[in-house]
């Protein structure tokens, strides 16, 4: 099985970033290996519809990126199976360019959908000013979101391996625009 990990988001607008942070800090951090799976880590940033042929190619997709929902608040994160949304989360008004909801809805129509998961957060600020500065809730969710993509990857038969104990997302957020796009499969 072949397996993506997709970070969404603009990277110059504070927390709307986090998605393509935190696949930068699972990059640095961890190792995945599998006898029988592989792991990709693609930094989406705001690509969207020029993601499809990229997107297609996997069998299990996770999306992480900013989300809304009814009765939330920053920092939130949810965790769900993008075809049964719940009806609480609200995944649009981003600063993409061209809305991953949309996009993934393409896929959809088209018949190529692979499984796809969401990991959200809620975002506190979202291009209130340029920087790569995170707010105080998107750094202390990162626990969260981390534990909740390693658990689902273990489900999946993908062993991970801690190879940068001290790296912080907050590290990340100042040097994500100097990473790679895409990194080949790990495994």
């Amino acid at each position: 099985m072949n397996i993506l990990i997709l970070g969404i988001g603009n990277i110059l607008f504070q927390d709307e970033g986090i998605g393509a942070h935190f696949i930068h800090y699972l990059d640095e951090k961890y190792e995945f290996s599998s006898d029988k799976n592989s792991v990709s880590i693609l930094d989406g940033g705001t690509l969207a519809q020029r993601l499809i042929p990229e997107i297609i190619k996997y069998d299990e997709v996770f999306v992480v990126d900013c989300i809304d929902a009814l009765n939330s608040k920053a920092g939130d994160v949810y965790f769900f199976d993008f075809l049964n949304s719940p009806d609480e989360i609200d995944w649009q008004g981003s600063a993409h360019e061209v809305e991953m909801l949309q996009t993934l809805n393409m896929i959809k129509m088209n018949g190529d959908l692979p499984s796809t998961n969401v990991l959200g957060v809620i975002p506190k600020r979202v291009a209130d000013d340029t920087t790569f500065e995170l707010s105080d809730e998107i750094i202390k969710a990162v626990i969260t979101m981390e534990d909740t993509i390693i658990k689902a990857l273990k489900d999946l038969d993908i062993k991970t391996k801690i190879k940068k104990e001290d790296i912080t997302i907050e590290e990340i957020s100042k040097i994500s625009f100097k990473r790679d796009i895409l990194h080949g499969p790990r495994i």
